[in-house]
């Protein structure tokens, strides 16, 4: 019978070899959120895909929760859009985070058009990211919009009620927001890795 040898003495004697983890590489499309990144498989948003953010009603501060991806695309040579944003953006406050506003276009849209509009935007390839609220969206709906999204090579952003948690969604990535008691986010569909136990904590409060 050969002699049992603790392991930590094969590999003070290099008889085991001893693998290194490789650092994960920075992802594509960094969210701007460093704890939110580290809990992500692709170390931010899924490039060229759609992202639905549910929220439990609209302001709760979800364009800040994408402030700083809008900041670093605005300084690229497409545009972002918003399509029927609830809310206008405040143009001062984002220029003071980094956007520039020469690159942000929305569009208005009727609620029966709003996935159209968006739809296009993303086909166009003119885009670097789309942002919309549809009321009303079933899941070949939104399976239209990933479609587009990796088409167009662009971010898309689909901001709903959270009602729809329960019901299936193509996104590539689904982000629960809560703004009380604190700002938090919790990932509830992430394409390529496990779902985090715990939500991830935001470092600056929502507005």
């Amino acid at each position: 019978m050969a002699a049992v040898m603790p392991l930590s003495n094969l590999l003070d004697a290099r008889r085991v070899w001893r693998g290194r983890a490789e650092p994960l590489p920075a992802g594509e499309q960094p969210t701007g959120w460093a704890a939110l990144d580290a809990v992500l498989p692709s170390g931010g948003w899924p490039a060229a895909a759609l992202s639905e953010i549910l929220l439990p009603l609209d302001g709760v501060g979800e364009l800040q929760l994408v402030l700083p991806t809008l900041a670093r695309l605005s300084q690229g040579a497409r545009a972002v859009v918003l399509v029927a944003p609830p809310y206008l953006p405040c143009v001062a406050g984002w220029r003071q985070h980094g956007v520039d506003m020469r690159r942000i276009e929305i569009v208005s849209a009727t609620e029966a058009d709003v996935l159209w509009a968006t739809e296009q935007c993303l086909r166009s390839g003119s885009c670097a990211a789309v942002l919309a609220w549809p009321r009303q969206a079933d899941d070949r709906a939104l399976r239209r919009l990933q479609v587009a999204a990796d088409g167009g090579r662009a971010l898309a952003f689909a901001f709903r009620d959270r009602q729809h948690l329960s019901n299936a969604s193509p996104a590539a990535l689904r982000l629960e927001l809560e703004a009380r008691p604190q700002a938090r986010v919790w990932v509830r569909k992430c394409r390529g890795g496990a779902l985090p136990a715990q939500p991830v904590a935001l470092p600056r409060a929502l507005h």
